[in-house]
């Protein structure tokens, strides 16, 4: 399983997100200018992530972006469900999913398990607060 380049993007952004002052609000160019992740991607995902409630955005002068919530609270599972949506190993249990091309679905033994690959994996990103994901490496 590989994160697309999107959701890793989202990470970095929110990373320096949680490490500006909390009275900063940071705009597109500055994380773009932080972070190394180009302006259009930046713009692009700051308005999802703020779309999900993780960002909060404000117009004018001193506007920009901010943490809507604690660094504490917001996750990796988070983050990434902002940009991918429901995480979900495989298509036959995509939350909302209306049709899936699977020639092995109506006979499929392992489709009922999904469920609870899925719920480890979604368990075990969001037990990484993005606090410390945002910590200076040692």
């Amino acid at each position: 399983m590989r994160l697309s380049s999107l959701a890793d993007y989202a990470i970095v952004v929110m990373s320096a997100a949680a490490r500006a002052d909390g009275d900063v609000r940071l705009s597109a160019t500055d994380i773009a200018v932080q972070t190394g992740v180009p302006l259009p991607t930046a713009q692009k995902l700051l308005g999802r992530l703020a779309a999900a409630g993780l960002l909060e955005s404000a117009r004018g002068t001193g506007g920009g972006f901010a943490l809507a919530r604690t660094a504490e609270t917001i996750s990796l599972a988070d983050i990434v469900e902002a940009v991918e949506g429901p995480i979900a190993m495989t298509a036959c249990v995509e939350e909302g999913a209306d049709r899936h091309d699977c020639a092995l679905e109506t006979t499929c033994r392992v489709r009922p398990h999904w469920s609870a690959v899925n719920g480890a994996i979604r368990g075990a990103l969001a037990g990484v607060s993005l606090t410390s994901l945002s910590r200076e490496a040692v």
